[in-house]
């Protein structure tokens, strides 16, 4: 049965016992019946904060109860949520919300001058929980994401805000699933796959931040049957002492989703000796929904290092540069075509997709497709920085450190690194009487206020050397290449580590 996104809380509190929990984190829980009458609350808080059917609300809240008790909320208003890091810089926020012109915002920091906001404390006093009734939202939800310019854009997923109930959820998720979600709800999949799992009635737990450990502990504790890592997650629970992670009961586990960054295929090959093949999953694909592959651990034992074969519901071809198909087995650009034509998953505010006249869409990746039809990814055609599945754009951490005082130029690329999968490097050119010790100590500080910590560089390089020519350009991929080849001969050139570690994003 089709049913509104804004009736999910009320329609299992409905049908399952009054105490069946829905949402936990930590020590806080919400049952089903709690959920759907502190929605309402909410709710009815925000149309009388303005809030009307058709607005987007920007939803800057750590990961909580109180993150879903405002989704489904946005829901019943009949608008549409997008999920926003707490902790944007006001800069980086100002932006979003220039392009998204949401009409409240719920949480983020004091500074984001938001016009019409409510804190993240915020608790709706005086207001109904009795049932309410809206217009569907004609998109579910609007998340944003960085541009080749560094610029953010916001992409508006053409799902509308209905959800079957009959139907079988998506990604292996089962009815009525334990699900375990470790990462950030401001992250696309993190916040489809926690929604999803209650969509299908499950219980989800979240988690309020990452930990190796304890990802273990709740998966034992709660019985947990599907979780979504990330790269780096998978990497810092195997590197946890072996009767450590040996000492936690993860049989329950039924499906291990991973995606948003590259797997080192060692690790791939670790966690399906220890889950079991049949119970590892990779995706790719992005947040624009025009392609996707998945591919099974069975799968990939047959063809190592593969992400899949695409999707039913989308079409895949990889192009050279001359504009023509290549041959299987050669590399080109991976561009997709949904079934139901271009532009119907999705369309971005702020931006341009990257869409030949033909209609087929590129995300910016290279691969090549072996003779069955199996994708195999190589280098990306952007100079994004992939950070532990956040991407990161060299042009918008390069604006930032160019303002500092003492910076002539800088060129910032992503360096190999075992856990994260890329580290940021910064290549500086300083003003010769500079003392770049003392700046590079002090670029945590001020960067703070410019960007996102998990943005700020790890490393620097001072050079005495022109980075960019006459008309700005720059050959970063050679810069790359050279510093990633010295790492591997151990070369030294003057690598200065930051001194506060960014965390991960």
């Amino acid at each position: 049965m089709l049913i509104p996104l804004a009736d999910v809380p009320r329609w299992y509190a409905e049908r399952k016992p009054k105490d069946t929990i829905a949402i936990r984190h930590g020590t806080e829980a919400l049952t089903w019946e709690q959920l759907e009458r502190r929605a309402n609350a909410r709710a009815r808080a925000f149309m009388a904060k303005g809030v009307r059917p058709g607005d987007f609300v920007a939803i800057g809240l750590p990961n909580g109860n109180a993150f879903f008790e405002t989704s489904f909320a946005v829901w019943k208003c009949g608008a549409t949520p997008t999920s926003l890091s707490w902790r944007l810089p006001r800069g980086e926020a100002a932006a979003v919300l220039e392009i998204l012109q949401p009409s409240l915002v719920v949480g983020g920091e004091a500074d984001w001058n938001a016009p019409n906001s409510l804190p993240a404390t915020f608790v709706p006093e005086g207001f109904s929980e009795e049932q309410l009734t809206a217009p569907v939202a004609r998109y579910w939800k609007a998340m944003t994401s960085g541009g080749s310019t560094g610029r953010p854009k916001v992409i508006l997923d053409h799902q509308p805000a209905v959800t079957d109930t009959a139907a079988e959820p998506p990604l292996g998720i089962p009815k009525d699933v334990s699900l375990l979600n470790p990462g950030p709800l401001y992250h696309n999949a993190p916040f489809i796959v926690s929604h999803y799992g209650l969509f299908a009635g499950g219980r989800l737990t979240g988690m309020v931040k990452f930990d190796a450990e304890e990802s273990l502990r709740l998966i034992q504790a709660e019985r947990i049957q599907w979780v979504n890592f990330v790269p780096t997650m998978m990497h810092r629970i195997w590197a946890l002492p072996e009767s450590v992670r040996n000492s936690y009961d993860v049989s329950s586990l039924k499906i291990v989703f991973h995606m948003a960054a590259p797997m080192p295929p060692w690790l791939k090959e670790k966690w399906i000796e220890w889950v079991g093949p049949e119970k590892i999953y990779e995706l790719y694909g992005g947040t624009e929904r025009q392609g996707r592959t998945v591919i099974s651990g069975t799968e990939w034992l047959k063809h190592r290092g593969s992400v899949g074969k695409i999707d039913d519901s989308c079409k895949l071809r990889i192009i050279g540069p001359d504009g023509k198909d290549v041959a299987p087995g050669e590399s080109g650009e991976i561009y997709f075509l949904p079934d139901d034509g271009p532009g119907c998953t999705y369309h971005y505010l702020g931006a341009e997709p990257k869409r030949r006249p033909d209609g087929w869409e590129s995300l910016g990746d290279i691969g090549r497709l072996d003779e069955e039809g199996y994708l195999y990814l190589g280098d990306r055609l952007a100079d994004m920085v992939l950070r532990g599945g956040a991407n990161i754009y060299p042009a918008e951490v390069e604006a930032a450190l160019m303002a500092h005082p003492d910076i002539r130029s800088c060129v910032v690329v992503g360096l190999p690194d075992p856990e994260l999968g890329q580290r940021v490097h910064a290549i500086v050119e300083l003003d010769e009487r500079a003392d770049a010790q003392a700046i590079v100590d002090g670029m945590s500080g001020f960067l703070a206020d410019r960007l996102s910590r998990y943005k700020h560089p790890e490393s620097y390089e001072i050079v005495n050397m022109m980075l960019r020519d006459d008309s700005g350009k720059v050959r970063r991929t050679l810069l790359r290449d050279e510093r990633a080849t010295w790492l591997k001969e151990g070369c030294d050139f003057r690598i200065m580590p930051a001194r506060a570690g960014a965390e991960a994003g």
